[in-house]
């Protein structure tokens, strides 16, 4: 298995760093603990698509960049470096553009796919809800059938890009066993929204959404009657895939810093870096984010070549995130009393790495998804 990036790949990336430091990094700085506003977010988003994120996983006949999903993932790990808050931002929309193009009517897809892909619309998906988190059969919101389409009612939470976002996939209930996406409107069909203070990454928007009897056209309907859950779970394995990018970019940052501050400190009479106990540490946490960039990599790799990866992507997320809190609490430790400081990044990283072994599956629900595999045996 090789995962040593191509030229065509080594190109793209130096050209992408470069950008991201020069162009991104002054702006998301402004919003290290505060939401990146709409304005600000739809301004990066029209910048970043050209090198492919945002916009990188629809083909480049539907208007993308067609990218494969290892060399997208490896510009999102470039980007989470820097702001793992715009990172998420954008792969949630460029997950609700790839969900209209594989899935949308013609006439949904002329409509909304073009705008999406040009950063001019900010798209989420809507699936939790407040009392149903992995267990997506046991939702409560539903789609009814009305005179001119479908009637939508109910809330959902834990939502990301809430409060931004132009456009919602949501899944709802349409039948007794029966699941079903539908597009909706901010501006024409009306949802609310509001958004949940939390632990880290508050540059990026996580809230609820409202659909207090949202109707929308037939034509908004996504996948066909049904079609919801199997799509869901198609994005589940991207979503942990590019949530681990995350925590690569955030624990690639840390060990960074730890290895900076290890060669400027001095301590009885050297520099700590030259004390067993530090390059202990800094070793740890290189093995932790080598291994996590592995799996991370071999689990893009297989969606890349069409393959189901629901086992692979699991034991990345989990290894990539909680290895992630990991490599951050340990450069805390390298830092010292400054590591818990807010003049340093380090307690931000800590935060950010934390929030990441919850969303779109918590480290335990995703060792019941591996169990399940190992054993043939289902657990929930």
């Amino acid at each position: 298995m090789d995962f040593e990036p191509t030229e065509e790949q080594r190109l793209a990336l130096d050209g992408w760093e470069r950008f991201v430091r020069r162009d991104i990094a002054p702006v998301t700085e402004r919003y290290r603990d505060e939401l990146i506003p709409k304005e600000a977010a739809h301004q990066l988003l029209k910048q970043s698509i050209p090198y492919g994120v945002g916009a990188g996983w629809v083909p480049e006949e539907a208007g993308g960049v067609g990218l494969d999903f290892l060399t997208s993932g490896l510009l999102y790990e470039v980007l989470a470096r820097v702001s793992p808050d715009f990172a998420g931002l954008a792969f949630v929309t460029e997950g609700a553009a790839i969900k209209l193009h594989r899935t949308g009517s013609p006439a949904l897809k002329e409509r909304y796919l073009g705008r999406l892909l040009a950063g001019e619309l900010i798209g989420c998906s809507a699936i939790s809800e407040p009392d149903v988190g992995s267990g997506v059969r046991e939702m409560r919101t539903r789609a009814e059938p009305v005179a001119n389409g479908w009637k939508i009612t109910g809330e959902k939470m834990w939502i990301s890009n809430a409060s931004i976002a132009d456009v919602v996939v949501v899944l709802a209930r349409t039948g007794e066993h029966q699941f079903t996406n539908f597009l909706v409107d901010r501006a024409e069909h009306g949802f609310r929204s509001a958004e949940i203070s939390k632990l880290g990454l508050n540059g990026w928007s996580l809230g609820q959404i409202f659909f207090d009897g949202v109707v929308v056209p037939e034509e908004n309907i996504m996948g066909g009657l049904g079609g919801g859950l199997r799509e869901t779970m198609h994005g589940f394995e991207r979503s942990r895939c590019f949530l681990s990018m995350l925590a690569l970019g955030i624990s690639h940052a840390a060990l960074a810093a730890a290895i900076d501050y290890a060669g400027q400190r001095h301590q009885l009479g050297k520099l700590i870096a030259g004390h067993q106990l530090i390059q202990s540490l800094l070793a740890e946490m290189a093995m932790n984010l080598d291994a996590a960039r592995l799996l991370v990599y071999r689990a893009l790799s297989m969606m890349s070549k069409g393959q189901r990866c629901e086992k692979e992507a699991a034991m990345a997320k989990i290894f990539a995130t909680e290895g992630a809190v990991r490599i951050t609490s340990q450069a805390i430790q390298v830092h010292g009393a400054c590591g818990i400081s807010r003049e340093f990044p380090l307690e931000r990283y800590y935060r950010g790495a934390r929030l990441l072994t919850i969303p779109d599956g918590t480290t335990q629900i995703n060792q019941l998804i591996l169990g399940r595999a190992l054993t043939g045996v289902a657990a929930f």
